[in-house]
């Protein structure tokens, strides 16, 4: 079923950001409902950072406003120089930190899955300027084992249409077709073949037809276009006649 939400498609480098959001954000819904256990620390903590980067701000302006600059010169500069420490330091976590991290939590089984560096599994997303591809990292770390990493990359539009609407079904598949800990806990959607695998097996299976019918197909498409032709020739004999 497609999304009430709609992506303009009329500028790619516009609606980039939009698209990639969408699809980010379908991800936790996604693994939520499949029972995962979402970690929210990374979130958690570049809230905080921002949070307190603009309390820093609105502190430093209820101080000038009420007593003044002169008065409160050399805390407005303690200010300004620590609202630049917490702001480096959230540019800094979502650059090294959070690497693009979408999702962090643990299976329903206990093992750990998330988008960061190890000893973390992680599940993070980017795109390409001007590129509608959506690229993908899983790392994941079972019980007692090696992380292992996943890089895979797909078009934006295997799920959304040509008006813009995310299509949650083709999306949900991608995943759980190309993640192994997502099919385990997904059967159903793994079993699925997305759209351009399916394609490629009609393609097969047309291919693998025998001489015999297919040539029995090309005589059919004869003697039809034949009888349509003779039909057209008669109708116009007719109408000469008359």
């Amino acid at each position: 079923m497609a999304s009430q939400e709609r992506i303009t498609v009329h500028n790619l480098a516009g609606k980039l950001p939009n698209l990639k959001h969408t699809s980010d954000d379908a991800i936790p819904n996604y693994l939520n409902s499949l029972k995962f256990t979402q970690d929210h620390s990374l979130i958690d903590t570049r809230l905080a950072l921002g949070y307190g980067a603009f309390a820093i701000a609105a502190a430093c302006f209820l101080w000038d406003y009420k007593l003044g600059f002169e008065s409160t010169k050399w805390f407005t500069a303690a200010a300004v120089a620590l609202y630049s420490l917490v702001n480096g330091a959230l540019t800094l976590w979502i650059a090294y930190v959070e690497k693009g991290t979408v999702y962090q939590g643990k299976a329903a089984d206990g093992t750990k899955l998330t988008l960061g560096p190890p000893p973390q599994i992680s599940v993070s997303t980017s795109t390409k300027k001007n590129e509608p591809t959506y690229y993908v990292v899983v790392d994941v770390a079972p019980k007692g084992g090696p992380s292992t990493k996943l890089e895979f990359a797909r078009s934006f539009t295997e799920w959304f249409d040509v008006q813009g609407h995310f299509v949650a079904l083709p999306f949900q598949t991608m995943l759980a077709t190309t993640v192994p800990l997502i099919a385990k806990a997904d059967p159903k959607r793994a079993a699925a073949i997305p759209p351009p695998a399916a394609a490629a097996a009609a393609a097969a299976e047309f291919l693998n037809v025998d001489t015999h019918t297919l040539d029995a197909l090309a005589a059919a498409e004869t003697t039809g276009a034949e009888s349509t032709a003779a039909g057209s020739v008669g109708k116009k004999s007719k109408r000469r006649k008359a």
